[in-house]
């Protein structure tokens, strides 16, 4: 189903709009063929258990048709040769509607429905004594599975110019429509009209199109009106205004044919016809297509302006991309929703499958997580040393974005509001790759994140890359794009390397150790190896190898802990020694990262032969010992040469949120630059700034160097 027609699935109770167009033909009398099409389709959504309820325009068109009549044959023929003034309108309403209920009556009675009459008027609405016995009228008949036909009461309207006056709370049947949807907390409203929907002009001109879905950013100075309509009030203008309305409240809005017979049907199937109005039309504006070059540098000139803000104005930034993305969750839901069901339908791994679903709470604790990283201290500026050069020549040492970074990470969309929250806080531009697994999930997200960005640093500044096609042309900028950080497979990451002069931030594998010693407290081992494995096995910092001192063989240690994870779940795998103790398959290699609820198990001699085995089988990512003997820890923490060393912690900790950096870019086993968690200084350069009063080199006789360390700023 379209994403933009989503909203279907949760649909209960609709309103339907029936214009006087639709009730009648162009002669004046009553349209039977349509209004017979209509009640069917009311009867048959009655019977699937859809709460509807009817507002029906027609009554003053029918009146005025029986009123000439009438006329007619009481007139004599001298009377007939006077001029004719036209009849009150609010007779042809009293004399219409009941007629129009007449009708409804018979053809409801006909399907074995039952129908009832409320006639309204706009000063009703000023009393909330009305609004709320209307609300209790209208829901007890609804639970009778009867439908409530409203109409606006013309007879006895206090209003001077009902086809004019545009005052008021309502001011036709249009806006009663979207009013009463806000009253009764309709999940639809349906416009009928007597053209397809809205179109860009007038219906009849050749150069007219449809349009599917109002966005009011594109439209509203786009479309040209046609003719008001040849009967009723207001025509498409007035459903257009009402349905802006009903839509910014919440209520989506259709807008369709009428003469079609199952229009109303097709609407609730999710079937794009007509013309939709949704609070949420603005995500799903088509986006256009920008060159490699040109989106990176709409993210660099993003990056100067974002820089040029001050503290506080960036800070608002985040904080309106973390309050937007809770307003956006159910939205976001659905899509990732979409993504998850694709993926199993196509057999992606689970382990992948994991890492792209959104879970309950994924959302709010992302927006957390971006509160914390904008309540930081500013990282943007900050003096990181101070030197007096000679007297009067200060030189400060400060931090500086890197640039325009551009991120290609795989399967797990939540990577992308926490690069994109990271790139704000640390003022670079940003360009996302992510995996087509998480096609919709991603689009909505960059969609939410960057409507957030206010004009005076612009969208522009994330780019959202959804082709694989443009990767090989953003390899090629190195004069725009200052770092890459991928973030996924080693096929992935060697092929960005070998591929690109732009320097590369990241990880490759994340193939993590825990060594248990011979002293290790076993209930602490326990905990921890557990945690490590099975908290989140899809994840980079997740056990993948388990390794064991002997004499844990002898102790019960190895049996103790290998048939807790068996319990768990875990498929275990074994080394040489490992595999015959434990009488479980041998591992065709110690380099697997299995990101799945299994891990390799091997039996060492001491802390000396762990780390030789970390360093000739490790990805340098997470390892971890598990020890009491203080001495043998410390072999450990100084020995093994990796991104991040623990000790009595589980691998599961290494996290920028958890590491207090707010969110993570990725971790990093290379060793220039960032190393292991990167959070925002891992995305800083530094600049020197030199402030004088005249001072030149003249072949270092112009100044007396003093060198002098001056004390940073509290």
């Amino acid at each position: 189903m379209d994403p933009s027609r989503a909203f279907v699935k949760n649909v209960k109770r609709l309103i339907i709009k029936v214009g006087t167009a639709v009730v009648t033909r162009s002669d004046g009398r009553l349209a039977l063929g349509r209004l017979g099409s209509l009640c069917e389709q009311v009867e048959e959504l009655n019977s699937q258990g859809f709460e509807v309820i009817l507002v029906t325009s027609g009554a003053v068109g029918l009146g005025r048709q029986k009123l000439r009549y009438r006329r007619l044959i009481n007139s004599s023929l001298a009377d007939l040769q006077k001029p004719q003034v036209d009849l009150d309108g609010k007779a042809c309403a009293a004399v219409g509607q009941n007629s129009l209920m007449a009708l409804y009556d018979s053809m409801f009675s006909q399907l074995d429905v039952t129908s009832a009459q409320l006639l309204v008027t706009d000063s009703d609405f000023r009393d909330k004594d009305f609004r709320k016995q209307l609300n209790e009228t209208v829901i007890s008949l609804l639970s009778l599975k009867v439908i409530p036909i409203l109409n606006e009461n013309d007879a006895i309207s206090t209003r001077k110019a009902p086809y004019e006056d545009s005052s008021g709370i309502f001011w036709d049947n249009d806006s009663l429509a979207a009013l009463l949807a806000l009253e009764l907390k309709a999940d639809l409203l349906v416009l009928l009209s007597d053209v397809e929907g809205l179109y860009s002009g007038p219906p009849r001109d050749p150069q007219s199109k449809l349009i599917h879905t109002y966005i009011n950013e594109v439209h509203q100075s786009e479309i040209t009106f046609g003719d008001k309509s040849r009967v009723g009030r207001g025509g498409m203008t007035a459903k257009v205004k009402a349905a802006v309305n009903a839509a910014n409240a919440g209520i989506p809005v259709v807008i369709t044919s009428g003469y079609s017979p199952e229009n109303i049907i097709k609407v609730l199937q999710g079937e794009h016809i007509g013309t939709l109005f949704h609070q949420d039309a603005h995500f799903w504006a088509p986006r256009k297509e920008v060159g490699a070059r040109d989106m990176a540098v709409a993210a660099r000139e993003g990056s100067r302006r974002l820089q040029a803000l001050s503290s506080q104005e960036r800070k608002k930034i985040l904080l309106d991309v973390a309050d937007a993305l809770e307003e956006n969750e159910k939205l976001i839901t659905f899509e990732n929703e979409a993504d998850v069901a694709a993926a199993q339908q196509t057999g992606l791994e689970k382990s992948l499958v994991s890492r792209l679903a959104l879970k309950p709470g994924k959302i709010r604790s992302l927006a957390n997580s971006i509160r914390v990283l904008a309540n930081m201290e500013d990282p943007i500026g900050r003096a990181l040393k101070k030197t007096e050069l000679a007297d009067g020549l200060l030189l400060e040492k400060k931090t500086s974005p890197l640039g325009v970074l551009l991120i290609v990470f795989e399967s797990r969309p939540d990577a992308l509001v926490q690069i994109a929250s990271l790139a704000i806080r640390s003022g670079n531009g940003l360009l996302l790759k992510g995996g087509k697994e998480a096609k919709r999930s991603n689009a909505i997200l960059h969609k939410v994140i960057t409507a957030a960005i206010p004009d005076s640093v612009g969208g522009r500044l994330i780019g959202l890359v959804t082709t694989r096609e443009e990767i090989p042309d953003l390899l090629k900028l190195d004069d725009v794009i200052d770092l890459v950080i991928p973030r996924g497979s080693n096929k992935l990451v060697s092929q960005i390397k070998s591929s690109t002069k732009i320097p590369v931030l990241g990880h490759a594998d994340g193939i993590c150790h825990v060594y248990v010693d011979k002293s290790a407290n076993m209930d602490v081992a326990k905990h921890i190896v557990l945690d490590a494995k099975v908290d989140y096995p899809a994840a980079c910092n997740a056990m993948e190898t388990l390794l064991l001192h002997k004499d844990l063989v002898h102790t019960g240690g190895l049996i103790e802990l290998t048939t807790q994870l068996c319990t768990e779940g875990v498929t275990l795998y074994g080394g040489p020694r490992a595999s015959k103790e434990l009488n479980v398959p041998q591992a065709d290699t110690f380099h697997h990262e299995y990101n799945a609820m299994a891990c390799t198990v091997e039996i060492v001699d001491d802390v000396y032969a762990a780390v030789d085995h970390i360093h000739q089988h490790g990805s340098a990512h997470t390892d971890c010992i598990i020890a009491e003997d203080r001495e043998v820890a410390e072999v450990f923490l100084c020995q093994v040469d990796s991104a991040a060393v623990f000790h009595n912690a589980s691998t599961r900790f290494c996290d920028g949120a958890r590491f207090g950096l707010g969110a993570e870019v990725g971790i990093s086993t290379s060793r220039i630059h960032a190393r292991g968690p990167v959070g925002v200084e891992g995305l800083l350069t530094t600049r020197w700034i030199l402030r004088g009063s005249g001072q030149v080199v003249d072949g270092d006789k112009g100044v007396i160097y003093t060198h002098k360390d001056v004390p940073l700023d509290p």
